[in-house]
């Protein structure tokens, strides 16, 4: 009986059953709110309060591992470290962040090999020129489309799990507009994505256009005082988006209550005054897996 870090039998829970339940939440009437988890304890949160998925934001990782914007420096090797601790840490479907594959389609192919050794189970690839940048600031640039329909196409074969969900996404609307960036979706859908993702559209008609002209199931990605109009679940679902991700509000709000406290000790000298916006360390310990840690030890450590 073999143990992994969550402590479920590898024999009991088959290693996909992730992107199974991916599969099952696509196919099913309901919006998947996908909050985004930047680092493992996010992402537990994001379980815990109950959530059906997450989303592995590449602006979260950049920011908490690297501390630096996202603008293409984090390396394939590192998210794919990166994506391992996340999928550990939860039960719930990991939809990852692949940048633009970090390369060419050969590059491509080799992280979605990698991802999905890591266990994610979906993995969102771009069509940005390298280095890209986060799909709501200006200067991003695109390659050709059919580079991208390339990606996509060999994407789709190299996974070795059918179930693992392939996400298309276009930067063509800032540039380029929302037409092209619809035409893009077209391609990527025909090209055999599961998911089409056309980042940032402006105004809440480009949202409902979006979903008029795509077959697949789309993407929307809320970023708060982002460029996209920010609508509550239920009026995207509406609109016709099957997954919405909220990539970097955990984050910002992290950011935040960091500022607070550490400012107010750096001013008082103590965290008195702000003890009421801490979490408690013994339900801090319980959240991390502490008396599963203890009921190992007392099975399988050596008795003296």
């Amino acid at each position: 009986m073999r143990l992994i870090f969550q402590f479920r039998i590898i024999g009991e829970i088959p290693l996909n059953a992730a992107r199974k339940a991916l599969r099952l939440l696509l196919e099913g009437d309901k919006l998947i709110v996908a909050p985004g988890a930047h680092n493992g304890i996010s992402a537990r949160i994001i379980e815990k309060v109950g959530f059906k998925a997450l989303y592995a934001t590449g602006y979260g990782a950049s920011a908490s591992q690297l501390s630096l914007p996202d603008v293409g420096l984090m390396t394939m090797t590192e998210m794919v470290d990166h994506m391992n601790n996340l999928v550990e840490a939860v039960s719930i479907p990991v939809i990852a962040d692949g940048d633009t594959g970090y390369g060419n389609v050969i590059n491509t192919v080799r992280t979605v090999r990698q991802f999905e050794k890591a266990g994610v189970a979906a993995i969102q690839l771009e069509d940005q020129v390298m280095p890209k940048k986060c799909g709501h600031m200006l200067g991003r640039e695109i390659v050709a489309r059919d580079e991208m329909v390339g990606k996509i196409e060999a994407s789709v074969e190299a996974r070795t799990d059918d179930d693992l969900v392939i996400i298309a996404r276009t930067d063509a609307r800032t540039k380029y507009g929302i037409d092209e960036a619809i035409r893009r979706g077209q391609a990527y859908a025909k090209a055999g994505a599961d998911v089409i993702f056309i980042e940032s559209p402006e105004t809440i008609e480009e949202m409902k256009l979006i979903n008029r002209s795509i077959e697949k199931p789309t993407l929307a990605n809320v970023v708060e005082r982002g460029r996209t109009p920010q609508l509550p679940a239920g009026e995207m679902e509406k609109i016709g988006y099957k997954i919405a991700i909220f990539p970097i509000s955990g984050l910002l709000a992290a950011t935040k209550a960091l500022f607070e406290v550490f400012g107010r000790l750096m001013e008082t000298g103590s965290t008195n005054s702000v003890l009421e916006n801490l979490y408690d360390f013994e339900g801090f310990n319980l959240l991390m897996g502490v008396e599963k840690i203890r009921e190992m030890e007392g099975r399988y450590q050596t008795k003296l």
